[in-house]
């Protein structure tokens, strides 16, 4: 088993600028460009866990507050939250920052579930994570509650 990491050995933080080819109709960031931004953060931070191939299972949750606009510029970042045998939580949020004022909005906010593959592109075992402060063992506590409530459903959805 490898050892076990802390959460900031695999945390993550990425910008990129909206431009007119990320827009809508209406003028607003595609709902689509701010998903791909939030499973490439959160797939970055897995593989720093687990140094291994990874794929995303699910995204349970995933939030938008308010919309991103052409001209600003998203944050993202990604922390493992919570480590299962072969899985990881994933917590990604995504901030927009005006550039000619400053201004940083929180807009979006999702769950993540990544697995981690070996050579074969079979699941294998993740390092487990040591939370160190307050907010990272809240939110592992946090993390391990949904991954019990998902894996609850995916029993409830598999009985006959």
């Amino acid at each position: 088993m490898k050892r076990e990491k802390t959460v900031c050995e695999s945390r993550v933080e990425m910008a990129q600028v909206m431009f007119p080819s990320d827009a809508n109709r209406a003028g607003n960031v595609h709902g689509g460009t701010i998903m791909k931004l939030i499973d490439t953060a959160a797939g970055i931070a897995a593989i720093r866990h687990c140094r291994t191939n990874v794929v995303t299972a699910s995204m349970d949750r995933l939030d938008f507050y308010e919309p991103v606009f052409i001209g600003e510029l998203v944050i993202l970042r990604a922390s493992i939250n919570y480590v299962g045998n072969t899985s990881m939580e994933v917590g990604v949020r995504v901030e927009a920052e005006e550039l000619m004022t400053g201004e940083v909005r929180h807009t979006n906010s999702a769950y993540l579930t990544i697995v981690s593959l070996g050579e074969n592109r079979k699941p294998i075992a993740v390092p487990g994570i040591t939370p160190q402060t307050d907010e990272e063992k809240r939110r592992f506590e946090e993390g391990k509650a949904r991954d019990k409530r998902r894996k609850d459903l995916r029993k409830k959805r598999n009985r006959p």
